[in-house]
């Protein structure tokens, strides 16, 4: 007999929530993890609760996006009760500045693109805007409003949902990496780790962030591929309520406190696994962070650190289940992680145990790539798809 009803591979935010709602459904759960538990991409992001599409290509996640930040109230205040711990949730909006000779046109696209999506981003003007946020440049040309966006400590959002997780039943084993599935009569029935070690499940489901594409047996290969981001977190004199960004930055404030904390960036760097953080980067980061707010020319430099994002070849995730029986893919969510944390818990939990989902995943089908390229190939076209991150984006789109 199988030791856990299912294995959850990769303790970030994604594996722990589905690992805690299927402990919540009563199976014995095992949540394995190759380092720390939660310190990759979960930890190293900003917490940014946009729905608001960062490029053409993510214009299909806004209803996913959309969906899943109507559950995180409840989801935010289910897993602080059971932890006893908060975790930084703030519904206070965003305010992105446009600063180009075109912004009032650019203003007006992004806006109505975002209304035709369901998103009630609205106009601001630019008064209102330095009453909102007085640290505010008045460089800007245009400013737009995002009243529902939301924004969460990340990291303590991790810690939290992980004792949530351990507190329903979740086994969580750290330093136990998984080199490779088990398969059996065409079914997948376990994982080996690094070390050797097997552990049997009637369900395994891969949730490893850009590490998923490393995990060896899996046909086709988990599509993943890191990109690297830096990011910074300096400490400020003036304090800001709002996220503010723009097209190529942003500033997330994460508390209220004097001075305050402010978690700044990003870049997007095809680098590999690569973690150093470089000068580049950071002039590139501070630039932006003082562009949007010139006061911050004098905020402290408290930490610096980066981490990759799972990206897939059309930057949208891989939900599903695989060719085999018994694996299910939950990762490559790119820049949306975060955000999309409870709907991809809840849509794997309704998978896994009830065989049925109620949005239709089929978009995000893990085997999309590969049936592509057998359709190419029996056409025979032998064209490579765009895979550079966030090609495309322009004015109408968020900084993520």
């Amino acid at each position: 007999m199988p030791s856990h009803d299912a294995i959850v591979i990769g303790a970030g935010l994604v594996g722990s929530a589905i690992a805690l709602r299927l402990a919540q459904a009563g199976l014995r759960v095992a949540l394995l993890e190759k380092n720390a538990p939660g310190r990759e991409a979960s930890w190293a992001g900003a917490g940014m609760l946009s729905p608001a599409p960062d490029a053409p290509a993510s214009i299909p996640l806004v209803p996913f996006g959309r969906a899943s930040l109507t559950l995180y109230p409840e989801f935010i205040a289910e897993i602080e009760e059971i932890a006893g711990r908060q975790v930084g949730y703030r519904r206070d909006g965003a305010i992105e500045l446009l600063f180009s000779a075109e912004a009032e046109r650019e203003l007006s696209t992004l806006v109505a693109l975002h209304h035709a999506l369901g998103l009630p981003t609205e106009p601001l003007p630019l008064d209102e805007a330095a009453r909102m946020e007085p640290a505010l440049t008045r460089r800007a040309q245009a400013a737009a409003y995002f009243p529902y966006e939301a924004c969460v400590d990340n990291r303590a959002l991790t810690e939290v949902l992980l004792a949530a997780a351990a507190i329903s039943g979740v086994e969580v084993l750290p330093a136990t990496g998984v080199r490779e599935i088990m398969i059996e009569s065409e079914r997948c029935t376990g994982v080996r780790t690094e070390n050797g070690t097997l552990f049997a499940a009637h369900e395994v489901i891969v949730s490893a962030g850009a590490f998923s594409g490393l995990i060896e047996g899996i046909v086709p290969r988990v599509a993943t591929h890191p990109i690297r981001g830096q990011m910074v977190a300096l400490q400020s004199q003036r304090t800001i309520r709002h996220v503010v960004r723009c097209e190529q930055g942003y500033i997330v404030p994460r508390d209220s406190a004097v001075p305050q904390r402010l978690v700044t960036g990003s870049t997007l760097e095809d680098a590999g696994f690569d973690k150093r953080i470089i000068a580049g980067g950071m002039e590139k980061i501070l630039s932006k962070a003082q562009e949007l707010l010139p006061e911050l020319a004098t905020a402290e430099i408290t930490e610096t650190w980066c981490g990759l994002r799972p990206d897939t070849p059309d930057h949208l995730p891989l939900l599903g289940p695989a060719e085999l029986d018994g694996l299910t893919i939950a990762t490559g969510h790119y820049r949306n992680g975060i955000l999309l944390t409870p709907i991809t818990a809840k849509l794997v939990r309704e998978w896994i145990v009830e065989k049925r989902v109620s949005m239709d995943w089929e978009i995000f089908n893990p085997l999309r790539f590969s049936r592509a390229e057998a359709e190419r190939e029996s056409s025979g076209d032998s064209s490579p798809s765009d895979h550079a991150a966030g090609k495309g984006a322009g004015s109408a789109f968020a900084h993520k």
